[in-house]
């Protein structure tokens, strides 16, 4: 039998690390206006897809988004 085994110091400065990242991009704005803005982003996207014809990956960047959104509430939650 094969195990891994992670020290919680690394699985620690990990998280940490990746709070530092959310704490520097929070600092630009609130999680609030960061999910109004990437629901206006995505639809631009949607818009300007008359022009450019069909898009096979709507269906993935559709759940991206909707991802990052739950991500900005989650964190304005917090």
């Amino acid at each position: 039998m094969h195990t891994k085994t992670h020290s919680i110091e690394s699985t620690d400065s990990t998280l940490l690390a990746y709070g530092r990242e959310v704490g520097k991009l929070l600092s630009s704005s609130s999680a609030e206006s960061w999910r109004d803005e990437l629901w206006t982003m995505f639809t631009g996207y949607i818009i300007s897809l008359k022009e450019q014809g069909h898009a096979p990956e709507l269906c993935d960047t559709y759940f991206s988004f909707k991802e990052l959104v739950e991500f900005f509430a989650n964190v304005g939650r917090i």
